[in-house]
């Protein structure tokens, strides 16, 4: 078992580790948890009742939550000519193409997200190892291969987080941060798993919701009740 801190240790006191929490009580207490000086990111598990070795049962995608997560993404455009003038204009921090690919060949990946127009795949697929392992790889199911550079930079911007089960089915997704209010968390929480909720695989079997934790960047865990996690219903 790893060694916990004495900070760790007395937030983990405040939570009932075989409770499971209403969201709005588990988002109170994540807050309460967190003992570090820096102001940490909260973050989402959730175990899916699919089985990511299949095709059919893998679950990927992205969403922009509407309070965002309080960091500001660096985005990197591969676009040329028209697309790369929107791109600079729309608020990219980094343009290019040929020069870009060279750039991160030789060790460069400053950068949190990558864009890229549907011409340039062929340039950027070049850097599928490199980018592949970080997360990196532009991609259309993310919304991140599109003829719409200013779209998707805004949608970036304004809180896009991307999504994807582990080989164990489980997904982990930041949500916000600490000095976020209550209000602005639960909003971005029940986003994220009302879009779980609606790309549930066909083909996945039995309870889809099996876990759900709310947890910060050095806190111990919260479970959530799958059943009362999704918004309110129209």
């Amino acid at each position: 078992m790893p060694k916990h801190g004495k900070k760790y240790v007395e937030a983990a006191k405040l939570v009932d580790a075989n409770k499971l929490y209403e969201p709005e009580e588990a988002v109170e207490l994540v807050k309460k948890t967190a003992s570090a000086k820096f102001d940490q990111t909260v973050e989402v598990a959730v175990k899916l009742g699919v089985d990511p070795k299949h095709a059919d049962q893998q679950v990927r995608g992205a969403v922009v939550l509407p309070f965002g997560t309080g960091k500001t993404k660096r985005v990197l455009v591969f676009a040329k000519g028209e697309k790369a003038k929107e791109a600079e204009t729309a608020g990219a921090d980094f343009v290019g193409a040929e020069d870009m690919v060279e750039k991160i060949q030789g060790g460069w990946t400053d950068f949190d997200v990558a864009v890229a127009t549907p011409d340039m795949m062929g340039l950027v697929g070049r850097l599928g190892k490199i980018l592949g392992p970080k997360g990196l790889m532009p991609n259309p199911k993310v919304g991140t291969v599109t003829l719409d550079v200013v779209r998707a930079l805004n949608e970036i911007k304004a809180g896009k987080i991307e999504y994807r089960t582990d080989k164990a089915g489980n997904i982990h997704a930041p949500i916000g941060k600490v000095s976020f209010d209550n209000e602005k968390l639960l909003a971005n929480f029940h986003t994220l798993i009302d879009t779980l909720i609606k790309v549930k695989p066909a083909a996945a079997k039995g309870q889809y919701m099996r876990n759900i934790s709310l947890s910060t960047t050095m806190g111990p865990g919260v479970r959530v009740n799958p059943l009362k996690a999704p918004g309110k219903k129209e």
